[in-house]
């Protein structure tokens, strides 16, 4: 189970729209804490700061956001990065009650026998291509793992799989993904090899992106705010 405390304290956010260009030249990023369906908090807080923050919690591991004299237990759901630089532009939180079940996105990784490093077709040469790098899951706040794991050792032949319902899932903690859903398959190289010829490109899956980096041509224009932050923004101002 994720024990670890992560807590972070952000300031109160004045500058909007265009004006957080300047605000990101200062070192701050701007975020938003979506508060149940309440007016959403506009923050703003040190950019590297934010980023260990993202890369410790990822969108499973729950953060205590201090600010305006206020405790938030809050789950990241979105965050945006700048390609080029891979830094981050922005990040939205949800906040979410103790007592109260939240979905979150947990990690896949494959455990081996002690002493092993690669599945037994890796070992013997063969390719393992993974299908899903994360699921979905339901649990409180406080159950909610930092990573699901599979036995990687069963991966010892061509056609062999891994599947959601391979996953060593702890009690307290619900997977919402189809059970029967291709975790890892075993492959010939050369069959790999083939696919990605008539292909022309590559067969293996492509690695994926961080969580909300902004795909190549679609990037938002410098200086924009983020879309969600327009609508939690939008909010705010209501009532």
């Amino acid at each position: 189970m994720a024990n670890d405390v992560i807590e972070i304290e952000l300031e109160k956010r004045t500058t909007l729209g265009k004006g957080v260009k300047h605000l990101r030249a200062t070192g701050k990023t701007p975020a938003v804490i979506h508060n149940h369906g309440q007016d959403s908090i506009i923050v703003q807080g040190d950019s590297l700061i934010l980023l260990k923050v993202y890369r410790q919690a990822g969108k499973h591991h729950t953060i205590e956001i201090k600010t305006g004299g206020k405790t938030y237990t809050t789950l990241i759901k979105d965050a945006e990065f700048e390609p080029r630089k891979h830094q981050l532009n922005h990040i939205v939180f949800n906040a979410v009650a103790a007592d109260q079940v939240v979905e979150a996105e947990v990690p896949i990784h494959p455990r081996y026998d002690e002493g092993n490093e690669s599945s037994p077709a890796e070992r013997a040469g063969l390719m393992v291509l993974n299908n899903l790098e994360s699921v979905t899951v339901e649990a409180l706040p406080k159950d909610l793992p930092d990573v699901l794991y599979y036995d990687g050792e069963k991966l010892a032949e061509v056609g062999d799989h891994a599947l959601v319902s391979d996953l060593i899932v702890p009690l307290g903690v619900s997977v919402t993904d189809e059970p029967g859903q291709s975790i890892a398959s075993v492959f010939e190289p050369s069959a790999v090899a083939a696919a990605n010829d008539a292909a022309g490109g590559t067969a293996e899956a492509e690695a994926p992106t961080e969580e909300g980096e902004v795909a190549e041509g679609e990037e938002v224009a410098e200086g924009e705010e983020h879309p969600a932050e327009e609508v939690g923004e939008a909010k705010s101002k209501e009532g």
